[in-house]
């Protein structure tokens, strides 16, 4: 795409921090631009290439059906690999299948919002990457995640500008909303996040009800003469 080279270096320069994180056996890099991303400052040794079609995929497969077992990967790293997926739905399904409890995953995408997501309503540019992927708005995969029950530890825009391989800092530092890549870092959990107020209500009311009972069985065991 235009400008690739620059996108994937601001994209490993600012992911550097977030591998450096990660703990574990295995990592999955889903998808052929998340195995072009240089993941050798992240500790997990054990790393795994895998999607559709690319020259540096080590595991041919379809990232909605990954050929791994039920959570038995420490970490998926999905660089853009949303955006050009016709159900991303399915693809957080099945990352959420194999990763283990308190396991990682990392998105990074376009922002819509961005200078560069305006191109999406010029006449032509539509059907040119990275135009022509589906760019998600942060607040939208975040709610994607919740549902799957997973807690945001990080989430970030920064802009890239072709003829600056710095990333952009001045923009990226006083105008981070309009950057236009954005990346989020989020971990599995196994309980909830938020209590659910009914369910808490309900708790109470069985909690009084069996504390009522108790006290009545005590009373009357005080009181029988036999």
């Amino acid at each position: 795409m235009p400008w690739g080279d620059y996108f994937r270096d601001a994209l490993i320069q600012h992911l550097q921090p977030c591998l450096g994180k990660l703990y574990g056996f295995h990592l999955l890099k889903i998808g052929s631009l998340s195995a072009e991303i240089n993941t050798e400052g992240c500790s997990i040794s054990h790393q795994v290439n895998v999607g559709e079609e690319g020259s540096a995929l080590q595991v041919i497969a379809n990232p909605m059906r990954l050929p791994f077992e039920a959570k038995s990967v420490d970490a998926c790293l999905l660089a853009h690999t949303l955006a050009w997926s016709h159900d991303p739905h399915s693809i957080l399904r099945e990352v959420d299948r194999v990763l283990i409890d308190d396991g990682w995953m990392i998105i990074s995408g376009f922002n819509p919002f961005s200078l560069l997501g305006v191109g999406k309503v010029v006449p032509g540019l539509h059907r040119r990457a990275p135009w022509s992927g589906r760019m998600y708005s942060q607040i939208r995969v975040l709610d994607w995640l919740s549902l799957l029950n997973y807690e945001v530890m990080q989430r970030t825009h920064f802009q890239v500008l072709p003829w600056n391989r710095q990333g952009g800092k001045v923009i990226s530092a006083h105008l981070p909303a309009l950057g236009c890549l954005n990346i989020i870092v989020a971990r599995k959990r196994t309980f909830p996040l938020t209590m659910n107020p009914a369910k808490k209500s309900l708790h109470k009311v069985k909690l009084r009800q069996t504390a009522s009972a108790t006290r009545q069985f005590r009373h009357f065991n005080d009181h029988d003469p036999g």
